[in-house]
């Protein structure tokens, strides 16, 4: 299959550095850490739905499920937590 001429062929994915690797896994790992910590402190609080989750975080219901339950890293998402976290009143030492 071809592509239309007007179109440039795609590039390759960039590669990461080693040092990007590795500051991206141990993201990874802090976010995996936050996640639990949160899941276990809202289960907890018996804070389950959607909606008390997201009061519970300060953030829409969408975006709270979203961090919560994400399987993608996404940059941004240790801050988010660290935020979350802070809010609902839990200690968690900085990366």
């Amino acid at each position: 299959m071809s592509l239309p001429p007007d179109q440039p062929p795609a590039s390759p994915p960039a590669k990461l550095s080693t040092a990007d690797r590795r500051d991206r896994q141990a993201d990874r790992l802090v976010t995996i850490r936050l996640r639990m910590l949160l899941d276990r402190k809202l289960d907890e609080r018996g804070i389950t739905m959607p909606a008390a989750i997201s009061d519970a975080l300060g953030m829409p219901p969408a975006e709270a499920t979203k961090l919560l339950t994400g399987r993608q890293w996404r940059e941004g998402d240790v801050a988010l937590l660290q935020v979350a976290a802070a809010r609902l009143g839990l200690q968690v030492p900085d990366p």
